[in-house]
């Protein structure tokens, strides 16, 4: 039987499609139908529950359509949920609303790392959506870093920052900028307005700014987020019923440091004490506040902290914060990741008069270790006709002492300089308790004449000396091995096995905020005997942190020091920290302490103990020298400025 096709019908059919109103969008609606999480991804398996992330619900109406908002940027604490929210945004307007969408991570490594990781597994699990998007081998439209909806409805292009050409030659309605804070300057200019303009002809673009911030001046994500509406959580008293926000100042006031299973907040109106088991029950009443409404028509910005979050109980926020005081680094981590804070430094040393004066006050003369530090790192900096270097000791609590700094004429290439480095590395120091304590471990400089410096660096072994390279960004690990490098003809360089970047940046200013304090129990003291010259001081207070104006009006900050003027001594004091790093000494137990100075600071004429022989088993520990040997100690040089070091 024959059947034929009605013209009229269809015609009238394909009209009604065409004019028929498009669905309603809500993200919150498609995520509790769609969502479902393993044991593995959360402690709350199941259907996505809106209950849990009651704050969640306003970001995703501001996400949708009925918000004018152009841009939607959320300034967070990690592990809070905002990997969840991009997903229920990604997935979401493909399931309901499909279109050309773009997710940009800092690096084309994190894009691929994403796509495998996250994106492929989350399109299979969602069946709604897994239907659009099939997996098939050897299609265009399905590639690691490009999905195509099958109906050719819309696409995923998945880029990474830091590739200009992965920002071009594209127009997107909507798109995920993740890890905002990360992006670093590319080869076109700066990422962020690049990608912006990928949206610029979309009259209802949405662009949703995610990140936990990092380091002020300068932030992406929190220079955003005052741009726009600046909304902050507000949750009820659960005695008064006075609308407060969460701050951190406020359970920091209140904290007993014995006590982190105390932690808690006070009401700001009738003083009470605002406890954990109160969470649940406020963050449900909770609302969004903006403190600048009037951005909110086309740039709404979130604020959300650990505090809210169902899955970081207060006690754990408590004793983060007890692990970190004290040293500026692992702050500067606790402020960003569990605060959700930038980390406001100075930028600034404090005035090299005022370190000259204390050193002079000390009572240690240079080449004496003080009686709390038992560890010595080298830094050695190489320069045309010169070699300098310092050595630093280290004690409990990210202490440090400089012993001494000094200099070796010519160059590292000549043999009479690398003889000088010998001996250097082979001496020993007095302890203020009368033993002598040799060398741990030294890096010394491998960004300039790196061929030279391997030369001598190979003739001691990896557990003696290092070669590293600083690092300027300011997301980048205190201390990491560099990729494997090859030359040119392919073949592996051997110094690539223990060839180190070190965060130049983040050591900088930890050890500005460090060098201010004077008390010597406080940790991440720093101290300086007497006898060195104003010169050293000059070079380790030489830099300071400037705003750079961009012709396209962004600022960026650099570390800039004055051209007459040397950082030497700056130099030598962060390679020896990136070695005390290697060592493991940030993690180093206090009974791993206490063997070290029982055995180096009691007993004279024994044998040194290795740092490999107290049984340390921490991530970044090493063995450094194998037994200490006695050996000729190397003639002081004399350092050219008129009173030497």
């Amino acid at each position: 039987m024959t059947f034929l096709a009605n013209p009229a019908r269809d015609f009238r059919i394909a009209t009604a499609l065409v004019f028929m109103p498009p669905p309603p969008v809500d993200f919150e609606k498609w995520a509790t139908t769609n969502i479902t999480f393993s044991s593995r991804e959360s402690a709350y398996p199941g259907p996505y529950n809106k209950n849990l992330f009651p704050f969640f619900s306003e970001i995703l109406k501001a996400l949708g359509p009925d918000d004018p908002c152009r841009i939607v940027t959320l300034k967070k604490s990690a592990q809070i949920g905002g990997t969840v929210l991009a997903n229920i945004f990604t997935l979401g307007t493909q399931g309901m609303d499909p279109c050309d969408f773009m997710y940009i991570h800092p690096t084309d490594d994190n894009a691929v790392r994403w796509s495998k990781l996250k994106l492929k597994p989350m399109l299979r699990s969602t069946t709604s959506v897994a239907k659009f998007f099939p997996e098939r081998s050897r299609d265009g439209g399905d590639s690691i870093l490009f999905k195509e909806r099958s109906d050719g409805r819309g696409s995923i292009l998945i880029s990474g920052a830091n590739s200009p050409a992965s920002l071009s030659q594209v127009s997107m309605s909507k798109q995920v900028q993740d890890d905002l804070s990360k992006w670093q300057m590319n080869d076109a200019g700066d990422p962020e307005q690049q990608a912006d303009s990928r949206s610029r002809a979309f009259d209802f673009a949405k662009i949703f700014k995610i990140s936990t911030p990092l380091v002020m001046p300068g932030c992406k994500i929190t220079r955003n987020y005052e741009q726009g509406s600046q909304e902050e959580f507000h949750v009820p008293c659960p005695h008064c019923g006075h609308e407060q926000t969460l701050e951190w100042g406020n359970m920091l006031a209140n904290l007993d440091l014995a006590q982190p299973e105390k932690a808690c907040f006070h009401c700001v109106e009738c003083g009470t004490e605002i406890e954990e088991h109160h969470k649940r029950s406020i963050a449900s009443q909770g609302r969004w506040i903006a403190k600048n409404p009037e951005a909110a028509r086309q740039h709404r910005s979130f604020f959300l902290w650990s505090a809210y979050a169902s899955l970081q109980s207060w006690e754990l926020i408590a004793r983060e914060w007890i692990k970190a005081k004290g040293d500026p680094a692992s702050e500067k981590v606790f402020l960003n990741d569990v605060v959700g804070s930038a980390y406001v430094e100075k930028g600034e040393a404090p005035p090299w008069e005022s370190l000259r004066d204390r050193a002079t006050a000390s009572e240690l003369d240079r080449g004496i270790i003080p009686a709390w530090a038992c560890v010595l790192t080298l830094g050695i900096d190489c320069q045309k006709d010169r070699v300098e270097w310092q050595l630093v000791s280290w004690g409990k609590d990210y202490k440090r002492h400089v012993v001494d700094a000094d200099i070796i004429t010519g160059h590292i290439a000549e043999e009479s300089c690398r003889q000088h480095l010998d001996h250097l590395l082979a001496q020993k120091w007095k302890h203020v308790c009368g033993t002598h304590i040799g060398l741990d471990l030294a890096a010394i400089d491998g960004n300039a004449w790196t061929e030279d410096v391997w030369g001598w660096a190979k003739r001691h072994g990896s557990s003696k000396v290092i070669m590293v390279r600083g690092v300027g960004s300011e997301s980048a690990p205190l201390l990491a091995r560099v990729k494997r490098e090859r030359s040119r003809s392919g073949k592996l360089i051997p110094y690539s096995k223990r060839f180190y970047n070190f965060a130049t940046s983040v050591l900088k200013m930890a050890l500005y905020r460090n060098v201010a304090k004077t008390d010597v129990l406080e940790k991440g003291y720093v101290g300086f005997p007497r006898g060195l010259s104003d010169e050293y001081f000059r070079q380790l207070t030489a830099e300071h942190r400037k705003p750079m104006k961009r012709r396209d009006g962004f600022t960026d900050w650099k570390w800039v020091k004055d051209d007459n003027q040397a950082n030497e001594m700056l130099d030598t004091m962060l390679q020896a920290e990136a070695a005390a790093i290697k060592l493991g000494i940030r993690t180093m137990p206090p009974e791993a302490w206490d063997k070290l100075e029982a055995e180096r600071c009691s007993a004279p004429n024994e044998a040194q103990l290795d740092l490999e022989d107290i049984g340390l088993n921490t991530p970044q520990s090493v063995a450094p020298a194998a037994t200490a040997r006695k050996a000729k100690v190397a003639p002081r040089r004399k350092s050219g400025f008129v009173n030497g070091w």
